[in-house]
């Protein structure tokens, strides 16, 4: 069972965090093992798993890249640790902003962040499981990584 069948909802990269919150707390009411306290083992043991489960799922269906990321790999197009090339164009443009980092780059990052997230936008606010192409996943694929590439900027200079 995946995150959007445990939580009863659809498949989606943009989820609706307000309703994932209330569905979060009504699966734990009704599987948190404190429950289960006089059930026998099996059923205790049932019980952790799926509140364990819920829980995980909440974690990554919260955060927009992490829901990107599941879904992608819940397609088969993203494994674990997947070495992706990116575009010389896009790696040209971020070194360019990364030799240029300032504390007034934030401005220049967002601005670029927009940009390429401008490219899927479509895709992943009217994401439609029963409709969405290979091709077009393979477009969020490379604003995934992407994303997380310019990521790691944004860190460094928080650091």
């Amino acid at each position: 069972m995946n995150y959007f069948e445990l939580f009863n909802i659809p498949v989606s990269l943009h989820v609706d965090t307000a309703s994932l919150t209330k569905k979060y707390f009504e699966l734990q009411k009704k599987y948190h093992p404190d429950f289960y306290t006089q059930s026998g083992e099996a059923e205790q043991e049932e019980a952790l798993e799926k509140s364990s489960a819920i829980n995980k799922a909440l974690k990554v269906l919260q955060h927009k890249e992490s829901t990107i990321k599941y879904v992608l790999q819940l397609k088969g197009l993203l494994e674990e640790e997947e070495k992706y090339q990116l575009p010389p164009d896009f790696l040209m443009e971020v070194m360019d902003l990364n030799e240029n980092l300032s504390a007034d780059s934030t401005t220049a990052l967002d601005t670029f962040e927009s940009s390429i997230y401008s490219e899927v936008k479509p895709i992943i606010e009217n994401y439609d499981d029963a409709a969405i192409t290979t091709a077009s996943l393979l477009k969020v694929k490379e604003y995934y990584f992407k994303k997380k590439y310019l990521q790691r900027i944004l860190d460094r200079m928080d650091d």
